[in-house]
C-alpha cells in the first residue's frame, strides 16, 4: 500500500469510510504505510471535498443521502477511471442514432470521448457543459431538454425539462447516479435531477448507467430504478467480483473499463 500516491489513498479513505463510517489516523498510517502527518494532510484534503468530518484522531463520513459534491470536485475524483468508463460509452454509439445523455462530470467525459468520426447523429441533453462540448462536434447535432437551471450542476431540472424528453423516441439514454446499489437500485441526491432521469428511461429503446466503482453502495435519497430497470452498467475495474455478481444476479449487463 505504501506504493499508492494521493489519489490512490484517497479512494482507499473514502472506501473504508463508506463501509465502516469512521476511521482513525493511527489505523491508516499503518495500513497505508504512511507518517501520521501524511494521513492528516489526506483527510484534510478530503474534508475540503466534503467527503469526511475530521474528529480527534480521525474522521467520519459526511455523505449523507442528498449530499452532492461540487461539479468541479465531482470532476476530479476517479477522472482516470471515469476516462475509461467514457470510452467504452462512446464506442457503443452508431451513426444516424439518436442518443440521450444525462448531467454528470462522466457525461462531460463522454461527450469529450465521442469519435470525430461519428456521423448524422442526434444528441439530446440537459446538461449544459455537454452542449457546450458538442458544439464544435461535426457529426453530431445537439438538442437542450429547455427547464430551469440548477446552477450547482449547471443541468436543467423541471419546470419543463420533461417535456422535450416525452415527444422523442431515443436509441439509447446514458444515465450518470450518484449512487447504486443491488437492493436499492440506482439513485440520486436530488429528486428534481431524478425526475428528468426517469424520462430519459421512458424516452429510450436502451439504457446504459456510466458510474465509477466509487458510487457502489451509496444510497442517495431519490430512486432512479432498480438494477434490472437499465440494460447495460459500465463502471470500472476497480468494482469487486462480488459487487458483480450481486448486480449481474438482477439482469443488467456489467462492462468493466
Amino acid at each position: 500500500m505504501s506504493g499508492f500516491g494521493a489519489s490512490g489513498r484517497h479512494e482507499h479513505i473514502s472506501a473504508v469510510l463508506r463501509k465502516e463510517g469512521r476511521i482513525s489516523v493511527s489505523d491508516l498510517a499503518a495500513t497505508l504505510r504512511v507518517s501520521v502527518v501524511t494521513v492528516r494532510n489526506d483527510l484534510e484534503a478530503l474534508e475540503r471535498q466534503g467527503v469526511l468530518r475530521r474528529i480527534r484522531g480521525g474522521a467520519v463520513m459526511v455523505r449523507t443521502a442528498r449530499f452532492e459534491r461540487p461539479s468541479h470536485l465531482a470532476a476530479e475524483s476517479f477522472s482516470a477511471e471515469k476516462a475509461r468508463i467514457s470510452a467504452v460509452a462512446a464506442s457503443l454509439i452508431r451513426d444516424g442514432e439518436t442518443v440521450i445523455i444525462d448531467a454528470g462530470s462522466t457525461m462531460v467525459a463522454l461527450a469529450r470521448a465521442l469519435p470525430r468520426t461519428l456521423n448524422d447523429v442526434a444528441v439530446v441533453t440537459n446538461a449544459l457543459d455537454v452542449a457546450l462540448e458538442l458544439e464544435e462536434h461535426p457529426g453530431v447535432r445537439v438538442a437542450v431538454t429547455g427547464g430551469t437551471m440548477r446552477g450547482r450542476q449547471r443541468s436543467l431540472v423541471a419546470p419543463f425539462a420533461t417535456q422535450l424528453l416525452s415527444q422523442i423516441n431515443a436509441d439509447v439514454a446514458f444515465l450518470s447516479c450518484a449512487g447504486f446499489h443491488p437492493e436499492k437500485g440506482f439513485t440520486q441526491s436530488n429528486w428534481e435531477e431524478a425526475e428528468v432521469k426517469h424520462a430519459m428511461l421512458a424516452a429510450a429503446g436502451r439504457s446504459v448507467v456510466l458510474a465509477d466503482h466509487g458510487k457502489f453502495g451509496h444510497v442517495g435519497t431519490a430512486r432512479i430504478a432498480p438494477i434490472a430497470r437499465v440494460d447495460m452498467l459500465v463502471s470500472d475495474s476497480g468494482l469487486s467480483a462480488e459487487a458483480v455478481r450481486a448486480l449481474e444476479e438482477r439482469g443488467p449487463r456489467i462492462v468493466l473499463a
